[in-house]
């Protein structure tokens, strides 16, 4: 034990005023003669000595008074643990992600309760002191220190945050703060464990103090994925939106009401029951009448834990898909054919002896047809057209130079087989996802067609379709575009193929697989980039993000696309028009990081463990407010005494009171 101001001991010497007054009676005495005082004198002896009893209590009392009043005023403590010292750089990193916002045993939330904490924590260190606070956001604000009064500001300023950090990126971010002043830092968080990410062990060069915000048990039911039954289609076209329900409760959420709202009108509804710790899938029939941008929104009602509750969804139907035709002669083929369906494909056809190279930035998809060769400025142009994620569909002609075709293609093994004969197609292979939603029956009776293999190209395990001897008819290569390559000319004599019921369902996969502005359903904010294509995009002027708020993100165009970094602690969920002068271009939809809404937390002891458990990792165990105040201060000021000795002095107050009024 120690005392914060023992200089006041030097008033322990008023302890010898009771002292003094109990050993001298000042009072004068009056003689009284008696004829016989015999009887008297033994009265006299019986009294005094309980008179001399009592005022040694009395005196006793106020000693001890006097002993523990002046006690009080020298405050004693128990020494801190961990003293405080000068010139300290501290170090806050405060959790405010979005599972911050599930609520404590008191129902406050975890964000309110940690920004209380840390305000407890710059209070009570020295003024020298300088402060950093880190947040998930990792915003510009936490490059440098500050001082308490703008640490303070700042920490009014905290909200909650849809970026989620792992610890590696939050051990990283605070070991670019390491200075030669002593460091301590202060990790605020619900220590969550689906955030948790790669293990990294904290160093022995700075103290950690763990202040782990603990939740009451809470259930939470979210949305973890959504797709469409056939991600590719156009607008018009009939779809389906396929959900999966988690539950992540103990207790099963039953007849939880979903709701689909397009465009702000609902469109659809439907319930589901979650069992415990699991998943319940669900799906939503979309209006063929869709077309263009939409916004789509799940929601449902899920409390206390309610930021998951909407999903949002960027449903962006192409209106139409643009297919351009490169033909060896000035007769019309089957591929205009097949791509006549005005309400679904803007179809133009050229003889290759007159195409104009500049119609290549529109198209989704380049179908040549019956070229034997390539010259070399039509080869660059469709190369140039491939890298900047374009989609080419080959079919050679009847007499393919090798020479030409393998510098175009830019498939080694590309020849022409010195026999040619007819051979059948095997049966597709329905598990290729290049099949998926095509055929509603998945028959292994169905007829196939036959053909003549002009080009060969060697085994491919993955080729779309095959021979019956298992060499590729049709394969897809990824050359920054796809470049689907078939081994036969679309010519009668070389093949029935353009007469077969397979022919239209492969060449609509092929062409909808190849819309090159295709967007994400939806993106989370753990994304670093986004990407969409630029090809009709005049201007230099940067495009701009509308949403609750206007941003304009940092870009960069890459061939025929653009590239945007997320502004991460600026950006919220929701939708985002990407917009271009006026025009609206582009939409897209983000969600929380779905790990937020795992709500499992390590205690503590668990944390440090994974932090390596050093000597310089301490934890708070705290549950509330006034709990966490009292024990920052009892290990950094001391546990303080001067209460306990202030009560004391009462005491003995009240029994020299008792002593006097009661004792005879």
């Amino acid at each position: 034990m120690s005392f914060l101001y023992p200089s006041f001991l030097w008033a322990l010497l008023a302890l010898a005023i009771p002292i003094i007054v109990h050993l001298f009676n000042f009072r004068k005495t009056t003689q009284v003669f008696f004829s016989n005082n015999r009887f008297l004198r033994e009265v006299k002896e019986a009294t005094t000595a309980k008179r001399r009893l009592k005022h040694y209590l009395v005196l006793l009392s106020r000693l001890m008074f006097l002993f523990f009043l002046v006690i009080t005023f020298c405050q004693p403590i128990i020494p801190a643990a961990e003293q405080l010292g000068n010139g300290r750089n501290i170090i806050l990193y405060l959790d405010n992600s979005q599972s911050m916002s599930a609520q404590t045993d008191d129902k406050s939330r975890g964000i309110e309760v940690a920004t209380s904490f840390a305000r407890s924590i710059v209070d009570l260190f020295p003024p020298d002191t300088r402060y950093k606070l880190i947040t998930n956001d990792f915003a510009p604000t936490s490059n440098t220190y500050k001082t308490k009064p703008e640490i303070l500001d700042l920490l009014t300023q905290i909200r909650l945050s849809p970026v989620s950090r792992t610890q590696k990126e939050v051990v990283d971010r605070i070991s670019q703060s390491r200075t030669s002043r002593n460091q301590e830092v202060f990790w605020i968080s619900d220590l969550q464990k689906s955030t948790q990410g790669p293990i990294v062990f904290w160093d022995s060069i700075s103290k950690l103090h763990l202040v782990p915000i603990q939740f009451s048990k809470q259930s939470n039911v979210f949305v973890d994925t959504a797709h469409l039954e056939n991600p590719f289609a156009a607008g018009g076209g009939k779809n389906i939106l396929h959900i999966k329900v988690r539950n992540d409760g103990d207790k099963d959420a039953e007849r939880l009401n979903l709701k689909l709202s397009i465009n702000d009108i609902q469109a659809a509804t439907t319930s589901v029951t979650i069992p415990a710790k699991g998943t319940a899938e669900s799906s939503f029939d979309l209006s063929s009448s869709l077309s263009g941008l939409n916004e789509g929104k799940l929601s449902f009602n899920d409390f206390p834990i309610t930021f998951d509750n909407d999903f949002y969804l960027a449903l962006n139907f192409t209106d139409k898909i643009t297919v351009l035709e490169i033909r060896s002669s000035d007769t019309r083929t089957v591929v205009e054919k097949v791509f006549g369906n005005e309400q679904i494909f803007n179809f133009s056809s050229y003889a290759v002896s007159n195409f104009n190279y500049s119609l290549l930035r529109q198209a989704d998809l380049v179908v040549l047809n019956g070229l034997n060769s390539i010259d070399v400025p039509l080869g660059e142009a469709l190369r140039n057209y491939l890298v900047g994620s374009g989609t080419i569909l080959f079919f050679p002609g009847s007499n393919p130079d090798v020479a030409s075709l393998k510098n175009f293609l830019q498939l080694p093994l590309v020849n022409v087989p010195e026999k040619v004969t007819q051979e059948e197609l095997d049966k597709p292979d329905f598990s290729n996802p290049f099949f998926e939603n095509v055929f509603e029956e998945k028959s292994v009776a169905i007829a196939m067609p036959r053909a003549s293999k002009l080009l060969d190209w060697g085994s491919d395990r993955s080729a779309i379709l095959r021979f019956k001897n298992d060499q590729p008819f049709l394969s897809r290569f990824d050359q920054g575009g796809k470049l689907y390559v078939a081994a036969t000319a679309l010519q009668p004599g070389q093949t029935d193929f353009f007469n077969h019921a397979l022919f239209v369902p492969v060449m609509y996969r092929i062409a909808s697989s190849s819309i090159r502005n295709e967007a994400k359903l939806y993106y989370t904010l753990k994304e670093s980039y986004i990407q969409m294509r630029a090809d009709s995009l005049q201007g230099e002027e940067p495009l701009r993000w509308i949403g609750e708020e206007e941003i304009v993100p940092a870009q960069r165009k890459l061939n025929e696309q653009i590239i945007f970094d997320l502004p991460k602690f600026s950006i919220t969920k929701g939708f985002y028009k990407i917009v271009a002068n006026r025009d609206t271009v582009g939409l897209v939809a983000f969600n929380v990081d779905k790990r937020e809404s795992l709500l499992d937390q390590y205690d503590g002891a668990d944390m440090k463990e994974l932090l390596g458990d050093g000597d310089n990792i301490t934890i708070f165990k705290v549950g509330s407010q006034e709990a966490f105040s009292n024990e920052i201060k009892e290990r950094y000021l001391g546990t303080p005494l001067w209460k306990y000795a202030l009560i004391l002095a009462l005491f003995f107050l009240f029994v020299e009171i008792l002593f006097i009024r009661f004792l005879k």
